[in-house]
């Protein structure tokens, strides 16, 4: 699956570019512990990689949720990298991976969105659900997005 330079990270080589791009954002530039970055969903989430000319620049996964007793899509690891934003990979990256979700029959989207990056998925349709909190040391906020 491709659309608009974003693949369903569906083999080993497209996950590893998926995972480094990660590394590159919220481990190095954020200074995410290892520990934190890395976790039991990996092997059950749908990943995406996103490529400019062959480099990965952006990387997101999503995951079965469950929230306020109802079955949902959790979005996650969303990033791309400091040299290639603002060049919309972070929409191209979103857009596919709903797309993919909707076609999992999933219509209700969950998140926890780093309060810098508000706006951008207030921008996609999202919606603040309650306070800011504090997630691996970095301020966050939940949203909600109905298809």
């Amino acid at each position: 699956m491709t659309r608009d330079g974003v693949f369903l990270a569906d083999d080993e080589e497209k996950r590893d570019d998926a995972f480094a791009v990660r590394r590159a954002v919220f481990v190095d530039e954020q200074g995410v512990p290892e520990e934190l970055e890395w976790d039991e969903y990996e092997e059950t989430a749908t990943h995406f990689v996103a490529y400019d000319a062959g480099r990965p620049v952006g990387a997101a996964r999503f995951r079965e949720y469950e929230l306020d007793g109802d079955r949902v899509c959790k979005v996650e690891r969303v990033a791309v990298l400091e040299d290639s934003r603002g060049e919309d990979w972070g929409r191209r990256l979103m857009e596919s991976l709903e797309a993919e979700a909707a076609d999992a029959e999933f219509d209700r989207f969950y998140l926890h969105a780093q309060t810098s990056a508000r706006e951008f998925y207030d921008r996609l349709g999202y919606e603040q659900v309650g306070d800011e909190f504090l997630e691996a040391d970095i301020p966050h906020v939940k949203m909600v997005k109905r298809l």
